[in-house]
């Protein structure tokens, strides 16, 4: 007969939001005088950021059109800030680059991060940013640019590295992380809807409170709990629409260009910062000279010595299938099917070519292998984080999640009764009643 383990705190998964909301758990409790082993245990199915944190191209921004991503990223980038060494955290800034179709966006960005004190630097007219660019990077060469946005925080972490600090973490503050353990369903209360217990393969684990912190596996916990394949959405038409499936699987596209990442420095030899631009300037291929794209279309790259050369990625685009077809494992690179696309190469290594003289002809330096993954995103493309069946904390990023190292801690403090002001705009409750977050122009479902 399997083992029975009683354990306070249930938390599945052991990537950013996983781990993030354990060891702060754990910290508020020490505070509380409460320091157990037995009080929070972390499961995961395979090792600490064997999921989607583990493969995160890493990137941590303050760029969000919406004001409630804009505050709550706030508040993670000052968590990053907190640690750099124990979660290998490079600030080297964060640089939105754009168009004319989208400069009254990213002005309104940066109005509002002046609001709230994040330190950013906003550049408009085609001249100027042109001026303001080179200045930086002398071979700066991009069309099309009549903003730029250059936030002076953010930057970005190495993935593995980041989460090994944050284990550490935890475990030295006293949780539980077991590896290598499946979920295979929940028990409930007889006279209630809360969850009694957490099953799996090695046992079962009675518990007080669960934290589901899965990435792209929501899906699957969301099913065993009984909730709902589609929900009922008000729309910003003021319309109620029906039948709105809660999930939706994108592909992400990313890769590497295999040179020496020190190739991408600034004027004075500095580390840059994390480029984003988007623009609606045709692209040509480098290794052809065909059109690559017309419209509005957009990159997003850095110099990361922990990926062995120019690291980034362009646009993801929507997996054509009903969630419940979609085959989340085996994840990332080892996924047969979900993988960055045969096009992604000849696109993203050109358009780092259209920014920067120093890359062209080095489009055959792409690194050929399997990279990318899929993410799980909800009816609006933004974060669901709210508590079901009574006693079960769903943390549904929508793909924003690795930068938001932050929210563990706000979901702690929840859980012990301090209610956040910053998650409250996060919650279930918004699709019916039509409290949707504004919609940018930006070609990416995330920004």
């Amino acid at each position: 007969m399997p083992p029975q383990v009683k354990t306070r705190y249930v938390i599945i998964g052991a990537g950013i939001h996983g781990l993030s909301t354990a060891y702060n758990l754990a910290r508020m409790l020490e505070a509380k005088g409460r320091r157990s082993s037995a009080e929070i245990t972390v499961l995961d199915k395979g090792t600490v950021g064997s999921g989607a944190s583990g493969i995160a191209c890493g990137v941590v921004r303050n760029n969000y059109y919406q004001p409630a991503m804009r505050e709550l990223m706030a508040h993670s980038v000052g968590v990053w800030e907190s640690d750099p060494e124990a979660y290998a955290y490079h600030p080297v800034g964060y640089m939105q680059i754009s168009p004319e179709v989208m400069r009254e966006d990213v002005a309104a960005i940066f109005a509002q991060q002046q609001a709230i004190g994040y330190d950013s630097v906003f550049i408009e007219g085609e001249r100027d940013c042109h001026r303001y660019m080179r200045g930086l990077f002398e071979d700066w060469q991009a069309k099309g640019i009549t903003s730029v946005l250059h936030e002076k925080r953010g930057g970005y972490a190495n993935n593995l590295a980041s989460l090994g600090g944050l284990a550490a973490k935890a475990r030295e503050a006293g949780v539980t992380i077991r590896e290598g353990v499946t979920v295979t369903g929940f028990e409930f209360g007889r006279q209630s809807g809360a969850v009694a217990a957490v099953n799996t393969h090695a046992g079962r684990f009675d518990c007080d409170h669960v934290v589901i912190g899965a990435g792209p596996w929501v899906r699957d916990f969301w099913a065993m709990l009984g909730l709902p394949r589609a929900i009922r959405v008000k729309g910003r038409d003021g319309r109620m629409h029906d039948d709105v499936p809660m999930w939706r699987y994108w592909q992400l596209e990313e890769g590497v260009l295999e040179v020496e990442p020190g190739c991408l420095v600034t004027n004075d030899g500095g580390m840059p910062p994390v480029i984003h631009l988007d623009t609606d300037a045709p692209l040509y291929s480098q290794a052809t000279g065909r059109l690559i794209a017309e419209g509005l279309w957009g990159v997003y790259y850095k110099p990361d010595f922990n990926f062995g050369g120019i690291q980034g990625g362009a646009m993801p685009y929507e997996v054509g299938l009903p969630a419940e077809e979609v085959a989340v494992d085996p994840y990332g690179p080892k996924s047969p099917q979900f993988v960055a696309s045969a096009d992604f190469a000849d696109m993203w290594t050109s358009a780092l070519a259209f920014c920067h003289k120093r890359f062209e002809g080095k489009h055959m330096r792409y690194r050929r292998e399997s990279s990318g993954g899929i993410g799980c995103f909800t009816p609006d493309s933004f974060p669901v984080f709210d508590v079901f069946r009574e006693n079960c904390t769903v943390i549904a990023d929508s793909n924003h999640g690795y930068k938001m190292l932050g929210v563990g801690a706000l979901v702690a403090g929840e859980l012990l009764g301090e209610k956040s002001a910053l998650l409250e705009p996060f919650r279930m409750s918004r699709y019916e009643e039509g409290r949707l977050h504004p919609v940018s122009h930006s070609p990416f479902p995330w920004s």
